[in-house]
């Protein structure tokens, strides 16, 4: 298997090509489209709702428990904070597909 580093990337320009492509619209309106999906999963992870989409997955936040760090330059701790994290756990259709390959 190759390593993160090694496997190719794709940007949100490529992303807003291929839905084009595939869908039909525009560039513009796969933009928008793809604009529009993502501040409504923001919205709705802001207000503590889960993102499900059968078979691609969920998009749910997780809470990260306070820790003690240590800066690596001075060795001194500091206090890292509980905070909220985004998540996405792949469903059961995409992970049989990117199994296939």
């Amino acid at each position: 298997m190759a390593s993160k580093q090694d496997t190719p990337k794709v940007v949100k320009a490529d992303l807003i090509s291929e839905m084009a492509n595939i869908s039909g619209l525009s560039k513009v309106d796969a933009e928008n489209a793809l604009n529009s999906f993502c501040k409504a999963v923001e919205k709705f992870l802001k207000g503590g709702k889960e993102v499900r989409l059968i078979g691609f997955g969920s998009f749910y936040i997780s809470k990260r428990a306070a820790t003690v760090a240590r800066n690596p330059r001075t060795g001194q701790e500091v206090k890292v904070p509980e905070t909220l994290v985004p998540k996405f756990k792949a469903g059961k259709q995409l992970k049989n597909s990117v199994a296939k390959k």
